[in-house]
């Protein structure tokens, strides 16, 4: 058990911090509904009906999608562009996909490396952009996700007013949507183009998303070993 701790520290200290975050989340999201509700003279509802509502279900795949949309382009963008002197990027010169050899596929392919990394065709193809469809998966399935939360949240509202309810087209085109949608995207990638700016002139000693402290600026994590 120590030694599963040990290796799997980052992963499991991410998850705990996460699971609580979302659990604060639930509770405050749902004082403040009921606070709403109260203010309009409306019944407050439990806890289980808020956590199962399309509000709930809005604030939390809204900052899932971006996050995940963040990742997803990240992902790609550092296969074909870099930043000199970031550890988050490929040193120069490096752009593009690889070769077989650099990246140990199939007759390249070590004893230890995974199963679909040895063999070709789709399976290969798949295993080797696994980690950009799945985050695109993810990231198209939140963003699913809010757009019909979101829809049913502002059809509840344009009936308690009276107004005439959205069908999907219709809300996935609304400034409500793209508002709340454009607001997390920027701020994600805002927080992405800090971080490949700063790791070039700053450091974190012992962190892996740094370069050594004493690297100069222009020089990469690649090429400083």
């Amino acid at each position: 058990m120590k030694r599963f701790l040990r290796d799997n520290g980052l992963s499991l200290c991410m998850l705990a911090i996460f699971l609580a975050a979302l659990i604060g989340q639930s509770f405050a999201g749902w004082a403040a509904n009921n606070e709403e509700l109260v203010e309009h003279s409306q019944p407050i509802i439990g806890y289980g009906d808020f956590v199962s509502s399309s509000a709930f279900l809005v604030d939390v795949a809204e900052n899932w999608q971006s996050e995940f949309l963040q990742f997803f382009v990240f992902i790609f963008a550092t296969i074909w562009l870099i930043q000199r002197g970031s550890p988050e990027s490929k040193k120069p010169g490096d752009q593009g996909l690889g070769t077989d050899e650099e990246q140990m596929v199939g007759e390249h392919a070590k004893p230890a490396s995974p199963l679909w990394a040895k063999v070709r065709g789709f399976r290969g193809w798949l295993y080797g952009n696994s980690l950009l469809i799945t985050m695109g998966a993810i990231f198209f399935l939140s963003w699913f996700a809010q757009s019909l939360g979101g829809m049913v949240e502002m059809n509840e509202e344009n009936a308690e007013h009276g107004v005439a309810p959205l069908d999907w087209i219709g809300y996935v085109s609304s400034p409500d949507f793209w508002n709340r949608t454009l607001q997390n995207w920027q701020s994600e990638f805002l927080a992405v183009g800090a971080m490949v700016a700063f790791t070039i002139y700053l450091r974190q000693r012992g962190s892996s998303e740094s370069k050594p402290v004493g690297t100069p600026h222009a020089t990469s994590s690649e090429e400083a070993e």
